[in-house]
């Protein structure tokens, strides 16, 4: 992989300090609205955050989901690598498995151990827009033993731009991420809106504040001879073209 472009410069890189997860969360971490409700961490508090990092950790190592923020929308997010979880995630949204859930990475280099292969096409996206709100579509690994919903051999990419995301990614691996609501429903884009869609299915909230962005990651297909937007959102498709140095169809 190349070096980082002067416009990623501002973006985290690095690896974070492991997470302290032999320690017992302090209970005044974490708010709780009634007893039924799962616990929220606001991470905006330095102790609260590493509680709450801890805590997801632990929840998604268990099979259990977690609800992140990104700086796109809020994502629920479950073990990639456990169809249970997934299919609990995928319960949770109430919809089936013809809508795979994408996965969220926390470095550039988690790419290769996913995708058959990595054309040059998406390294130029990667460098580009990674960490941010592009998503890639490419050929999976064979050899991986998840189960997303029906992909067609296909799996849908994202580093997102978000420290507390890429903390817990970085923490447990790639993480099967949807976006945090019922379908049908409007995304949230706070943590409050997620709560109040997904309720007790969910095992820890974390609070990273309003979304950023506010609005989808665009998707680019890399599975074809040639690039193809399948949605518009984060990043322009003009953007996309220019990186690329070619127009781009859309679907």
């Amino acid at each position: 992989m190349t070096a980082k472009p002067p416009c990623l410069q501002h973006r985290p890189t690095g690896r974070a300090a492991p997470l302290r997860l032999d320690e017992t969360d302090p209970p005044n971490l974490a708010r709780v609205s009634s007893p039924a409700t799962p616990p929220t961490y606001d991470c905006a508090d330095p102790d609260a955050r590493v509680a709450g990092l801890v805590a997801a950790a632990g929840a998604v190592r268990s099979g259990r989901l977690v609800v992140l923020p990104t700086d796109t929308l809020y994502g629920l997010g479950a073990d990639a690598f456990s169809g249970a979880a997934v299919r609990s995630l995928l319960a949770a949204k109430g919809r089936g498995p013809d809508m795979p859930v994408p996965v969220l990475v926390g470095s550039w280099n988690t790419i290769d151990g996913l995708v058959t292969n990595v054309p040059a096409a998406a390294r130029e996206l990667v460098e580009a827009f990674w960490p941010g709100g592009l998503s890639l579509v490419l050929p999976h690994a064979p050899s991986l033993t998840w189960d997303l919903g029906i992909t067609r051999g296909t799996v849908m990419l994202r580093m997102p731009l978000h420290p507390v995301a890429l903390e817990l990614l970085r923490e447990i691996g790639p993480m099967a991420v949807s976006s945090a609501n019922v379908s049908g429903s409007a995304p949230a884009t706070t943590v409050a809106e997620a709560t109040e869609q997904l309720g007790g299915s969910v095992a820890v909230y974390l609070d990273g504040g309003p979304c950023r962005v506010g609005v989808a990651s665009t998707i680019v297909d890399l599975t074809g001879d040639e690039p193809r937007v399948l949605r518009e959102g984060a990043v322009p498709v003009a953007e996309v073209a220019e990186v690329l140095g070619r127009e781009v169809a859309t679907a």
